[in-house]
């Protein structure tokens, strides 16, 4: 069985669209359209969009709208905010959306509103941030918490660091962070080596309490605290529990009275607004921290009611699905100017591939399509030279999010303005590049004419917004969320299960016990030898 989606009309109009526009340049396209750079661009939630740079015309924007209607784009979301259980495969309701929502906002599931709980926990956290941010909050021997280190992985993980490191200019310098989700022992060895055990509290995040990976680096943790203080009862003034397992977070030694839960309708890559947020929070200070929350609702409300031909995340989900399915590009690249942002490529990574790297739809059939489209990216400039080169050149289409924002924290003239010359000087060059005629015109050698020539009509866009701060963070990751879920509905696939990450987990389970054992081996060939070489080497 395959996917309806390639049958539908609006999909045939597109591929039949697409064969049109395979000879279309981007130079001719503005040429033709003068005013084309102040018409294909949205504003919302404090983030200005353009996307005239993007290889499509006002027909492949209504083609790719006509999609959304077929694909019931509208009545998908519409199912999400009301908090109906479209996680089909886990029979849960997909409602990160209520995190965020102001007090007074009501979330309904399985007939409760949800918003007081939500509420109750924020409040709880907020009280919590405050007693380590103010000194009230002290370790086992009396001293102030000075170090703050996050034990988690994934969604526990990846959102805390991108989110810390992206608004260190708004934190507590008083305050040290420190990230730890890799099991490899490294990993933890190197994030606590200069750190005081008196002074240092750790958030475990792991929603059951079993996390492999999480709870592996929790016990090295709880030991390097007891080598230190020497008493089991220092573990309830040095350590937190983002968890919903209470028995296993007492039996851990932690005062569930200090344990942040929240709920099954929050996805691990949509979970930095919920408690997993803490250390942000923390950080931050709750002000700080609801300000992003103001910024994530904000996107969430224009994306719930804006029309889609003005749908800032729903544009940008469509054209993802144009540049992959219709244009035959394989990934996209996020390309954050502003070196706050180094992490979130690597966040996006997760919350794109995790949700959308599937291969059948909701209801199980085979697709004929692509989905899940490969998200990567640097922080310019240092991509610029790197990769760019392959971008501007090589044989791979890469449509670029550039994000880029008017104002820098650091006033170190000429820095800011050099920078945004160079993000908008990429944006200009993929567009239009450079013909052979125009290298001709510089005096190039007629040898090196064909080195020297830029293709261009490799498509961008540019997101840009004021300035980096909270609320503006908590939108941007809102217009990537919702993009993602876009592209999710186009696909037909359930973007808020993981079930791929689930073999490799399993047998890595398996393997373990056999890396220190003699005992008889069943897996492959390969498999076998390399347990055995390890057995004789490590």
């Amino acid at each position: 069985m395959t996917s309806r989606l390639t049958e539908r009309a609006t999909w045939k109009a597109l591929e039949k669209h697409a064969t049109a526009m395979r000879g279309a340049h981007l130079r001719q396209l503005f040429a033709d359209d003068p005013k084309r750079g102040e018409r294909l661009a949205v504003e919302a939630a404090g983030l200005y969009y353009d996307y005239a740079k993007q290889r499509v015309t006002d027909e492949t924007l209504q083609a790719l709208l006509a999609l959304a209607d077929a694909c019931g784009l509208r009545a998908k979301i519409d199912a999400m905010f009301g908090g109906e259980k479209i996680n089909a495969t886990e029979n849960r309701a997909v409602l990160h959306v209520a995190l965020r929502a102001p007090k007074g906002a009501s979330f309904v599931v399985d007939g409760e509103d949800v918003m007081p709980s939500v509420h109750e926990v924020l409040d709880a956290m907020s009280r919590f941030a405050t007693s380590v941010r103010d000194g009230s909050f002290v370790g086992f021997s009396g001293k102030r918490i000075r170090n703050v280190v996050n034990v988690g992985i994934g969604g526990s993980d990846l959102g805390p660091v991108m989110a810390y490191r992206a608004l260190r200019s708004y934190a507590d310098r008083e305050l040290t962070f420190r990230f730890v989700s890799n099991v490899d022992g490294t990993d933890f060895a190197e994030a606590t080596r200069d750190l005081d055990p008196h002074e240092t509290l750790f958030l475990i995040a792991s929603k059951t309490f079993t996390t492999q990976e999480t709870m592996t680096n929790a016990a090295s943790a709880r030991a390097w605290v007891l080598n230190a203080l020497g008493d089991e009862a220092a573990i309830a003034k040095h350590f937190v529990a983002i968890s919903t397992n209470a028995a296993e977070v007492a039996k851990f030694g932690i005062d569930t009275a200090n344990m942040f839960g929240f709920w099954d309708w929050v996805g691990g890559r949509y979970s930095m607004t919920s408690a997993i947020g803490l250390s942000t929070m923390i950080a931050i200070g709750p002000e700080r921290y609801r300000e992003m929350l103001d910024g994530f609702h904000a996107m969430d409300e224009h994306y719930r009611t804006a029309p889609f031909e003005k749908n800032l995340p729903a544009l940008m989900g469509l054209l993802a699905v144009w540049n992959q399915n219709f244009l035959g590009a394989q990934t996209i690249a996020v390309l954050p100017y502003d070196q706050y942002l180094e992490r979130f490529p690597a966040y996006l990574q997760q919350l794109a591939m995790e949700s959308n790297g599937k291969g059948v739809t909701r209801d199980g059939t085979s697709v004929s399509y692509e989905t899940g489209p490969i998200y990567w990216g640097e922080p310019g400039t240092n991509g610029q030279h790197s990769f760019y080169q392959l971008i501007h050149q090589g044989t791979k289409l890469i449509p670029c999010d550039f994000v880029a924002f008017c104002r820098s924290h650091h006033t170190l003239p000429p820095h800011h303005d050099l920078l945004i010359a160079n993000v908008l000087a990429q944006a200009e060059a993929l567009a239009f590049g450079k013909t052979a005629d125009e290298v001709r015109a510089e005096g190039t050698a007629e040898a090196l004419v064909p080195h020297r020539v830029f293709e261009g009509n490799r498509p961008s866009a540019t997101i840009f917004a004021d300035e980096l701060t909270p609320a503006t963070l908590g939108a941007l990751v809102a217009l990537y969320e919702h993009s993602v879920f876009t592209q999710g509905a186009i696909f037909d696939v359930n973007p808020f299960d993981q079930w791929g990450v689930e073999l490799g987990k399993a047998l890595a389970k398996r393997i373990a016990p056999e890396l220190t054992s003699q005992s008889e081996l069943g897996h492959d060939s390969s498999t076998n030898t390399l347990i055995r070489r390890y057995r004789a080497r490590r």
